[in-house]
């Protein structure tokens, strides 16, 4: 059978340098898989090479973040040649899109899948030691997650997406074209079952030794498994009770639990610079990122420097100190009124939304320097995230809580991929589906309390749960507020679904001050003006990507759209 070069197969194996941290990993060579695994380092090796993709600026690090311009929370600071992603006339061939495609594909499931087959081939000849079990697990986890991003954004009922297990193929896979599913539900069927190995063969997270933080663990299985169920339950409402499962699964307040994962008691922790407050009973999965010395950036994210101010006003501070930050994403006039809602006294700020966004004249601590917040660069919108903006506060950050190398703006954080409180959302979701808006309400006070806000009455509602999910997780990859958005607009309740194309269909809204350069200078709320045109318009196809007409080219049409985007 012919073979295209759809996606490229060959596999980076990486090695340990002799940093202390397993993420912190180069490159070191290509291997052949029949000579390869041999040892407990092979398998090391070979493992880290699976999470090196995580922080890379196509996935995590920065890249998949632009598909958030479709809804209301974040605009884009900086002009950008692919509009088309917040206005919902999506080619495909965004260069955002096609950099997570191929990351994905070329480099991250394929990986995965080149360690899970040759673990597997070496466990029909012995015994697995216990590193490599854990590494088999790793894999399979990993190999979860990637398939999870891409099926989402891509499968629908009619057709899912490309996708092969090298471990399946008898006589080993020759490097043809992954054949794509009947349909999404299958993809995450396939998810699930990876996921339900990874949970049955990784150590509980308790069982790492410090330096090993970090890795996939059972809690983590199971906590992406109630997020892939959730997305399932739309083409499926069925699934919806398995999210309940897992999540009391992980509840240490769930009788019978299992992983005692709980909130943290700090809202703010949870992004905190402090490396030793990272591993709270909230965190599931993460990637933890180091800053400090490192001159290319590599195992660090990224995204913590996107979001601060472009040259982060480095005209204001004295000689040597400042950060080279990208200015690329900010909060709307939207996103800040919505969590000000939960204000109690006018005009004093609830602590989430504290934590979360700058507005002008917010106080704040700068390498050791205090300044009113204020924005000189870039397009306009009046506001900063703020989750991010601990690693900036100590006069010698750069070299300790953020990268030594300005170019590459990354700093100490663990960044999170699942926590808990979307776990407990998500039930909260599935419960109000059940009809049982009293348990829906209970999960969505313990997040309201930990922050200080006013309790719900005993029985939550649709508009309930969009606000919590919007405002506890804004700015987060551990949401996908757009997905939320889009999934709610074509499987949701009539009263979260009016919410959400509300989002879809109107432009974002920022604050135009008179005075760029001064804090306290007055303002006007009107349209972003970046992306203006086309004009955005919801359809129901925009609920997944169009893939890359470039690829389908290249795979001589055995990739196909669905019949949506056809």
């Amino acid at each position: 059978m012919k073979k295209y070069h759809l996606f490229l197969i060959v596999i980076a194996v990486l090695s340990l340098n002799s940093c202390e941290k397993f993420l912190d990993v180069k490159t070191q060579g290509f291997q052949d898989v029949s000579n390869f695994f041999n040892t407990d380092r092979d398998a090391i090796r070979a493992i880290s090479a699976c999470y090196y993709e995580l922080p890379q600026e196509s996935l995590i690090g920065r890249d998949i973040y632009w598909e958030q311009g479709c809804c209301n929370d974040f605009v884009w600071g900086r002009t950008r040649d692919f509009n088309t992603l917040a206005t919902l006339h999506y080619t495909g061939q965004e260069k955002p899109l096609l950099d997570a495609f191929g990351q994905i594909y070329a480099q991250a499931m394929n990986r995965c899948n080149w360690v899970i087959q040759g673990l597997t081939n070496r466990s029909k000849e012995r015994t697995l030691s216990a590193i490599e079990t854990r590494s088999l697990g790793e894999a399979l986890f990993l190999r979860a997650y990637y398939h999870f991003l891409i099926a989402y954004r891509y499968g629908t009922r009619e057709l899912g997406v490309p996708f092969i297990a090298y471990e399946t193929v008898e006589g080993g896979y020759n490097n043809q074209i992954p054949p794509q599913t009947e349909s999404v539900m299958k993809d995450y069927e396939l998810i699930i079952e990876d996921l339900t190995k990874a949970e049955s063969l990784l150590p509980r997270f308790e069982e790492y030794g410090v330096d090993d933080r970090g890795r996939a663990h059972k809690a983590a299985a199971v906590a992406l498994m109630s997020k892939v169920y959730a997305y399932w339950a739309g083409w499926d409402p069925t699934q919806w009770t398995k999210v309940i499962e897992c999540v009391n699964k992980l509840d240490a307040q769930t009788p019978g639990s299992v992983y005692d994962r709980d909130l943290h008691p700090s809202f703010s922790e949870l992004f905190t610079a402090d490396a030793t407050k990272f591993w709270t009973k909230e965190y599931c999965f993460s990637f933890p990122s180091y800053g400090g010395k490192n001159n290319n950036g590599g195992g660090s994210i990224e995204f913590p420097g996107v979001c601060l101010e472009n040259k982060g006003w480095s005209g204001e501070l004295p000689a040597g100190l400042g950060y080279n930050g990208w200015g690329q994403f900010k909060p709307t006039e939207e996103i800040y009124q919505e969590m000000a809602k939960d204000n109690v006294t006018p005009g004093v700020k609830n602590e989430r939304l504290a934590k979360s966004i700058l507005e002008y004249g917010d106080a704040f601590t700068y390498f050791g320097q205090p300044f009113l917040f204020h924005s000189s660069s870039d397009i306009e919108a009046g506001f900063q995230i703020n989750k991010y903006m601990e690693a900036f506060i100590p006069e010698d950050a750069s070299g300790n809580t953020a990268l030594d190398n300005e170019d590459w703006p990354c700093t100490r954080i663990n960044w999170p991929i699942i926590r808990f409180a979307d776990c407990l959302l998500l039930r909260a979701e599935a419960n109000l589906v059940a009809g049982n808006g009293a348990a829906a309400a209970q999960d969505i006070n313990r997040i309201r309390l930990r922050s200080n806000l006013k309790p719900l009455t005993s029985v939550a509602t649709w508009t309930d749960l969009y606000h919590e999910r919007r405002c506890e997780l804004a700015f987060e990859l551990a949401a996908d507020h757009a997905y939320d958005c889009k999934r709610w607009a074509v499987f949701g309740d009539p009263e979260i679904q009016a919410l959400a194309l509300k989002e879809l269909n109107t432009h974002p809204q920022v604050r135009h001050h008179t005075n760029r350069a001064d804090p306290m200078s007055s303002y006007t709320v009107g349209d972003y003006q970046d992306y203006m045109i086309p004009e955005k318009v919801w359809n129901p196809r925009c609920l997944t990507f169009p893939y890359p007409s470039s690829q389908i080219a290249k795979s001589n049409g055995l990739l196909q759209n669905p019949p949506s985007w056809q």
